[in-house]
């Protein structure tokens, strides 16, 4: 009988895959190009960079908040930012990127179980994903149809289109689903139903529209402002239909916080709005170096003991 692998390999793996990456793009992208960008970067625009990013982690708390409250978690808006501070140093400290959420779920089991804390963070997530997909998708969709938009190379367009035609049917498939019979349509129709009480409830569909708005706002902005700080520009165009697709390879659970992939999206794809490999390389590193001293806060948390879920702050 074949012995599993220790739990300890993994991690080990993917922070040789994340070296591994980063040490062929040096290469493979001028690496010391980028990094006289980084060294002569502008500083102001990297800690513009960090604040939206600071931004992003509160509204990404309050939008949690949100989204338990529905599940029958009640805490303030101070608990739910410490926590997520807490998940998100956890996240970019370890491999894997969801360590963090885990450990979030976990502390707030207290008021109604494992299972909702652990949906409640997942929503989260999903939801705020939803709203970069649905940005992308759009911007490929007018740039596709308008003349004189964007110009997608066909390498690209094809899988973007693919991209974006399942992304829009994963709604419709999960509402057939609910029609069948048996464990699959039960399952199906939980789920339609959970997702309608946390997002689409009317009590709540506002703010989470806004929250996750301003969020992949945040997120896009920052990236915009660390490519501005390394001299690369960017159009609205560009940060609308190329930055998500950079941003999505960080859930690629292969490396340590998407780094490697990331750079190597950016690499890639950013030559297609007039930027070097270099400085697409340049701009990904920045942001994430932003990115950690924006969540530099949770080792302050990471000192104090987390209070119960249900304390109000």
């Amino acid at each position: 009988m074949r012995r599993a692998l220790p739990k300890w390999i993994w991690p080990i793996v993917q922070l040789a895959i994340a070296v591994a990456l980063l040490a062929l793009l040096w290469r493979a992208a001028d690496g010391p190009a980028a990094a006289r960008r980084l060294a002569t970067a502008n500083w102001p625009w990297l800690a513009l960079a960090v604040a939206v990013l600071t931004l992003q982690t509160i509204l990404s708390a309050l939008r949690w908040r949100l989204t338990a409250t529905q599940l029958g978690m009640s805490f303030g808006a101070g608990h739910a930012i410490r926590e997520y501070y807490l998940a998100q140093i956890v996240n970019q400290s370890l491999p894997g990127g969801m360590i963090g959420d885990a450990g979030r779920a976990y502390r707030a089991r207290a008021q109604a179980g494992l299972m909702a804390s652990g949906q409640a963070v997942v929503i989260e997530r999903l939801v705020g994903q939803i709203a970069m997909f649905l940005t992308m998708a759009a911007t490929f969709l007018a740039t596709s149809l308008v003349p004189g938009g964007f110009d997608w190379p066909r390498w690209l367009a094809v899988p973007v289109a693919g991209l974006v035609l399942a992304g829009l049917a994963l709604p419709l498939g999960l509402w057939a689903a609910t029609l069948l019979k048996g464990p699959v349509g039960r399952s199906a129709a939980s789920a339609w139903r959970l997702l309608g009480r946390a997002v689409a409830d009317r009590r709540v569909l506002r703010g989470q529209v806004t929250l996750s708005v301003g969020t992949t706002v945040c997120n896009l902005a920052a990236f915009a402002f660390c490519a501005h700080a390394v001299g690369v520009e960017l159009s609205l165009t560009a940060i609308a239909a190329l930055v998500p697709l950079i941003l999505f390879t960080m859930l690629i659970p292969i490396s340590v916080s998407g780094w490697g992939l990331r750079e190597g999206a950016a690499a890639a794809l950013l030559p297609l709005a007039g930027a070097s490999a270099s400085g697409g390389l340049a701009s990904s590193v920045a942001f994430g170096l932003s990115f950690i001293v924006a969540v530099l806060p949770g080792l302050i948390f990471l000192r104090l003991k987390p209070r119960a879920a249900g304390v109000k702050l």
